[in-house]
């Protein structure tokens, strides 16, 4: 589904960025995948094989998302995709309840949820402008940027961005969709990642995932349980999809959840 796809992911040396790396590779792709961690990046790039490059960098530098794209077009022969999933708890930067959230903890959470996403879609749509091509990009949103949880979810920095991020993706898909370019949101619930290991962790909150993410037996999601979702937004196959937001939540949305008695 894939094949002849050169595609950047910005987060893509761990959790759901690599897992989709490897889906992508897996259908045709070539990747650049962008971390924080030299040691990540590096590791990602032996993982991944001869059909990716990484790049050690911080994707709220402005010069990050621009620099990957270039490496990927330079070295692959093209740009054909971005898939934003930098991102994460703001919680140790001071993100809380409204009560608690510092300034500090607002601008940080903000800064590595939000403004990274803007730079590196604003590379990629100067980039397909630049090539004169369509293109496509997926942004990572959240459940909790629309559907809160407040008894064990409660970060409203994070959910501003997040909701922000679905806002953002809708105004520049209608821009932009007269170039072709298609700009969509894939919104998880709780997955498996280095970010949700807090939750993941908790006996109380997973047995309130198991009612709250009902599908497949009430489970945490896995970082594959985004893999498909993510192809066909890479594909020419969501090539008359736009400005969409889709949850990938085993449930969340659709869902009350049962709190314990405990």
């Amino acid at each position: 589904m894939l094949k002849n796809k050169n595609i950047v992911i910005i987060g893509g040396t761990t959790g759901l960025g690599l897992s989709a790396a490897k889906a992508f590779i897996a259908q045709g792709a070539n990747v650049v995948v962008v971390g924080r961690n030299a040691e990540s990046a590096e590791a990602a790039k032996k993982e991944l094989g001869k059909n990716a490059l990484s790049l050690a960098a911080d994707a709220a530098n402005e010069n990050t998302a621009v620099q990957a794209i270039d490496i990927c077009a330079n070295n692959f022969g093209s740009f054909d995709g971005l898939y934003h999933v930098a991102g994460g708890s703001g919680r140790k930067m001071g993100d809380g309840p409204l009560h608690e959230l510092t300034l500090d903890g607002w601008n940080k959470t903000l800064e590595l949820n939000l403004t990274s996403l803007m730079l590196s879609n604003q590379a990629a749509v100067k980039k397909f402008l630049e090539l004169k091509k369509p293109g496509t990009i997926l942004n990572m949103g959240s459940v909790l940027g629309y559907s809160p949880s407040p008894k064990f979810f409660v970060t409203h920095a994070y959910a501003a961005a997040k909701a922000a991020i679905i806002g953002f993706t809708k105004s520049i898909a209608a821009y932009y969709a007269a170039n072709d370019i298609r700009i969509n949101v894939i919104a998880p619930a709780l997955v498996e990642t280095p970010m949700a290991q807090r939750a993941a962790n908790d006996e109380i909150i997973l047995s309130f995932i198991k009612t709250k993410q009902p599908l497949d037996g009430g489970r945490i999601g896995k970082p594959e349980d985004l893999d498909g979702l993510a192809v066909y937004f890479m594909s020419d196959l969501s090539k008359f999809t736009t400005g969409q937001l889709i949850a990938v939540d085993g449930g969340w949305t659709i869902a009350e959840g049962q709190y314990g008695s405990s």
